[in-house]
């Protein structure tokens, strides 16, 4: 079976069970996957949200309800662990200019073999290109409400 490495948006589409019809045919036949990051950022916002496009708008029992399915993250959400990317993420921070974030998200895509898969109003113009110069997939997902 095939993976797709989701970012923060489509993961937490995901666990809130918001999976619209391009996210479904992604992950249609695939694994889902996410970074240690990408979980961070999604566990800070709805731990502490404040605002932001990730759970600034949700009502603090429904930001619960999301807390609670990440700290239950299902087994079948691989998360590549930062001991396995650091070299590599170093590797493309120096080189392509990216944060640690960035670089997490290129190195698990190249480790997974995986698209990246990022919400298109997330979408960050050095991952791209640092995808593109890999020839590694990288998709848009738009958000579908």
């Amino acid at each position: 079976m095939s993976t797709v490495l989701l970012d923060d948006h489509l993961l937490r589409d995901l666990l809130a069970d918001e999976v619209g019809g391009a996210l479904a045919s992604l992950l249609e036949g695939s694994e889902p996957a996410t970074t240690n990051l990408y979980l961070y950022r999604l566990c800070r916002s709805a731990l502490a949200a404040s605002g932001g496009a990730l759970t600034g708008s949700w009502a603090a029992a429904r930001r619960r309800q999301l807390a609670a399915a990440l700290l239950g993250l299902p087994e079948h959400v691989t998360i590549v662990p930062m001991r396995d990317l650091a070299v590599e993420m170093a590797g493309f921070a120096s080189s392509e200019g990216l944060s640690t974030l960035g670089a997490e998200a290129v190195a698990a895509s190249a480790r997974l073999s995986a698209p990246l898969c990022v919400w298109e109003g997330d979408d960050g113009p050095r991952i791209r290109a640092a995808m593109a110069r890999r020839g590694a997939d990288y998709r848009l997902v738009p958000r579908e409400r």
